[in-house]
């Protein structure tokens, strides 16, 4: 039975499987808000010269992507264990060569919101019962209302101005911050990446839902995208798209190509409405397989 996670769930899954597997480390990046440690898993071994990220879940409407790359995570420490190979890869040379960097819930607050509701002792309680009318079924910012994924330094000033054209504020999706990188959450992930930047290759951003890969920030695309776009493209049956209107500023791709020049693809998983059924998980997850296996040596 596919699985949907909250962060409890969540957390117990990465701590059993940290004590279980060699393969796989548990550390965190940060924490969010609510004093939740954000976490990192880390694949490969600590020689490795280069590596990849994989982010899932900036917004809680789409933690069925969580759920995707947890699978990936079982399925490379069983694959290992078991010396399979994946994908025709050989899975102890990958792990030898390459690391794969994993955050499975950049937003574990929205997401709590989203499943358990809000806690009666949570400080931002009256704000946020506000601004979500008390129904969190279709909540996808962070603990204060911020949308993750409007929150990095892309033309972030450019995006407040339209934000006020459209009378966007803080809830649900959408409001960007006070400024870029004032939530917690992206400031750790911008830290993290920064710190890492030599290392990392290239980074897949999950969301739901639409079958598209986005690789262009307004036309600016780094060197290699354009070539591995068609790639992943081929691998997934996922169509090549431009971002429109809202979606063009302030993500995370945005930001790692304007910023600092680095391949990344935005990989919007699945058709529906958001929240996917989690009968998609297992559909998904095998449209994604071969390419969350062969990222890393794509480079």
């Amino acid at each position: 039975m596919e699985k949907e996670y909250d962060y409890a769930s969540l957390m117990s899954e990465l701590l059993t499987l940290s004590r279980e597997n060699e393969v796989v480390r548990l550390s965190y990046i940060g924490n969010s808000i609510m004093s939740r440690p954000i976490p990192l898993i880390t694949i490969g071994d600590k020689s490795a010269k280069k590596g990849v990220l994989y982010v899932a879940t900036h917004h809680a409407l789409e933690n069925i992507c969580t759920s995707v790359l947890m699978k990936f995570v079982r399925e490379y420490a069983s694959s290992y264990k078991k010396r399979d190979r994946v994908c025709e890869i050989n899975m102890q040379a990958l792990y030898k060569m390459r690391k794969i960097y994993i955050i499975p819930m950049l937003n574990p607050d929205g997401v709590e919101y989203r499943l358990n509701g809000i806690d009666e002792n949570n400080p931002l309680k009256d704000r946020i019962l506000k601004c979500s009318g008390g129904d969190f079924s279709k909540w996808s910012a962070n603990a204060r209302g911020v949308d993750l994924n409007h929150n990095y330094d892309a033309r972030f000033y450019e995006y407040k101005k339209l934000e006020g054209e459209l009378g966007i504020t803080e809830g649900a999706t959408k409001y960007s911050g006070e400024s870029p990188e004032s939530e917690p959450e992206v400031s750790a992930l911008c830290s993290f990446i920064r710190y890492n930047s030599n290392e990392l290759d290239g980074v897949l951003t999950l969301h739901s839902q639409g079958e598209e890969i986005y690789y262009k920030s307004q036309g600016l695309c780094p060197k290699k995208s354009e070539f591995l776009s068609k790639i992943i493209s081929k691998m997934t049956g996922y169509s090549l798209a431009d971002t429109e209107g809202t979606a063009s500023y302030g993500g995370l791709t945005d930001w790692l190509i304007c910023e600092l020049d680095k391949p990344s693809f935005t990989i919007e998983c699945g058709r529906g409405e958001n929240p996917l059924p989690l009968s998609e998980i297992g559909k998904i997850y095998l449209s994604l397989r071969e390419l969350l296996f062969t990222f890393p040596v794509l480079f």
